[in-house]
């Protein structure tokens, strides 16, 4: 149970504070949407004029991975909330400070170390939860992984055990390609651990974000809620685009709410959760969690009453959400294209005269190709439409120097 609380006034002693570690364009979205409650924000990243920076009362850079670093900061901003919104954190630090009773970790520092690394959280999901999932191993060096691939069979996929969007990821054909796997998987890890994860391949048909709130009741109880299932398409492990709701068996949905609420219980806390599923008629398996806001959940921003930033804002807060779907919609990706600095966009006003669509800059002061620049949004009556122009309007958009 949490004690309500009392909304005071930002930049007064009446404020309540919040420190999200992490400022790109999710942990923006997530700042706006608190302010719109009167709340203080504090945004904290590795790099100046982050999107987060830009809207934040206040703006830090620091390495986050540097546990002094941190935990001087947050003495610094003595912040009611500190909100882990990217993986590489000194996690270590937030569960001893959580553990001294100095700071409330949404949702919990449990939380943010287990899934900031992917064993943590695959050993709870299928050794201690019973929860369905690939077959893995994990490797220290490039024997172990030699080994490891060996066992669990080749096509496999090579994680590091800390990145994210794709990042360091590789799918492995034969043994031949095991070498180049190790290398790309130590230069694309958000925290160099030298440790790595190999999943066997799931014959599945297709794979859905369920976004999961723990929020409180009226009964003043946490109470589990699920948003419609996302699906998605990724491209090297990188989200490209997105809709919902993506329509599953009756079987299927109860199972994958059934994961969901299982992990994210474990997990604890208030919150939004972005649980990644695989699917295949009434079969899911858990693929991963993150403990916050999704990427492929900014199609929220267009096909729900309250986007996965305001439910996040609110849940963490206390108060009650609403998960209601209001039309299908769909994302897609604006990518940089270029590799350069204060790049310009051409074409938003043509993007934006395709029917049923917006557009999200989200100012990031460096682009390269491969860098999610934006993301344009489209509704329509059914997913298909929306997904075409969603996809037709971010295609409108130029990246230029």
């Amino acid at each position: 149970m949490t004690t309500p609380r009392t909304f005071g006034t930002p930049l007064s002693p009446s404020a309540i504070k919040v420190m999200l570690l992490g400022s790109g364009e999710l942990g923006k979205e997530v700042i706006i949407a608190l302010q719109r409650l009167g709340v203080e924000t504090i945004a904290v990243d590795r790099y100046p004029n982050a999107p987060g920076h830009q809207v934040a009362h206040r703006a830090h850079v620091i390495d986050m991975t540097d546990g002094a670093a941190l935990a001087a900061l947050i003495e610094l901003e003595q912040p009611d909330l500190v909100v882990p919104e990217i993986e590489a954190i000194a996690t270590d630090t937030l569960a001893a400070l959580e553990a001294a009773g100095r700071i409330t970790c949404i949702p919990t520092a449990r939380a943010a170390q287990l899934t900031m690394n992917r064993e943590g959280i695959r050993c709870l999901a299928a050794e201690q939860l019973g929860v369905a999932t690939s077959p893995y191993r994990f490797a220290s060096s490039l024997a172990e992984l030699e080994t490891a691939c060996a066992a669990i069979g080749f096509p496999c996929i090579v994680k590091p055990v800390m990145s994210s969007s794709g990042k360091g990821q590789s799918k492995l054909d034969s043994a031949a390609d095991v070498r180049s796997a190790w290398e790309y998987a130590a230069a694309g890890g958000r925290v160099d651990a030298g440790r790595v994860i190999v999943e066997g391949f799931i014959d599945f048909a297709y794979e859905i974000t369920l976004l999961t709130v723990r929020a409180i009741g009226a009964d003043g109880q946490v109470e589990t809620l699920f948003c419609e299932p996302i699906g998605h398409v990724q491209v090297h492990g990188d989200y490209v685009e997105s809709w919902q709701p993506h329509r599953m068996d009756a079987r299927a949905l109860a199972a994958a709410r059934a994961i969901a609420g299982k992990v994210t219980a474990s997990l604890g806390g208030l919150g939004l959760f972005g649980v990644e599923l695989f699917v295949k008629d009434d079969m899911v398996w858990f693929s991963e969690v993150s403990p916050r806001p999704h990427d492929t959940g900014m199609v929220t921003m267009a096909s729900q009453v309250q986007s996965e930033f305001e439910i996040h804002a609110k849940a963490i807060l206390g108060l009650p959400v609403n998960v209601a779907l209001r039309s299908p919609a769909a994302s897609a990706v604006i990518y940089g294209q270029l590799d350069a600095a204060a790049i310009s966009f051409d074409g938003v006003a043509e993007a934006l005269r395709v029917p049923g669509s917006d557009v999200r800059l989200f100012g990031k002061p460096a682009s390269f190709a491969r860098r999610r620049m934006g993301v344009a949004l489209a509704t329509a009556d059914d997913v298909e439409t929306a997904r075409a122009r969603a996809k037709e309007a971010a295609g409108k958009v130029k990246p230029r120097l």
